[in-house]
């Protein structure tokens, strides 16, 4: 059968990732999530942690630290996203699989075998997610998900020009805060086997 790639884009805390792991073991297929960041990573003879604070926190990180006169900042950060975009494309034509994040869906807009999800939660569950979930103390989840949010949302506006909303490229979007990570990820892989009849 020809491959086809699931991408999923969450908000912070939502729990998409895990959700993308119950998926991949639901579906059979591999999902890829910091295994793009630790490729980028060697192929740029950077640090994982390096690139991981590039996507992080974006240009003004990038600025201060590599070139603080702001000299060859735009190519730079351009060149991390390109590599990544090629590893995302080298993945939908090689396998079957889930990508997470990295602006994947607007990355293989073109690409027909494509399904394109957005997980996200009320911000009362994603602060519960990240005390439960994650140990974090309520203020340091407060300020988490305001940075992490902003700078994804960042993200995807600078690399993604012609993202105007969050509907933008995507199929799919699901509260898992309604359904739980097992059910979420049992109902997207339902959608998934009806889009590519697997």
């Amino acid at each position: 059968m020809k491959p086809y790639v699931i991408t999923l884009s969450r908000q912070f805390a939502s729990m998409g990732r895990a959700i993308a792991q119950s998926m991949s073991a639901e579906l059979g297929i591999n999902f890829y999530d910091r295994d793009i960041v630790e490729e980028t990573a060697k192929r740029l003879g950077l640090s994982v942690s390096y690139v991981s604070k590039v996507e992080e926190t974006g240009a003004s990180f990038f600025t201060n630290l590599r070139y603080p006169l702001g000299i060859g900042l735009i190519s730079t950060q351009k060149e991390t996203f390109e590599i990544q975009s090629n590893i995302i494309r080298d993945l939908a034509q090689r396998e079957s699989c889930i990508i997470v994040g990295r602006c994947a869906d607007s990355v293989l807009r073109d690409y027909p075998r494509c399904l394109n999800i957005y997980v996200y939660a009320p911000y009362e569950k994603r602060l519960a997610n990240c005390i439960r979930e994650y140990g974090m103390e309520a203020s340091a989840a407060k300020r988490a998900i305001a940075e992490v949010d902003r700078a994804r949302e960042i993200y995807r506006l600078q690399f993604s020009g012609d993202v105007h909303s969050v509907l933008d490229h995507r199929h799919v979007m699901i509260d898992s805060s309604r359904f739980g990570v097992e059910k979420s990820a049992k109902i997207l892989s339902g959608i998934a086997r009806e889009v590519f009849g697997d």
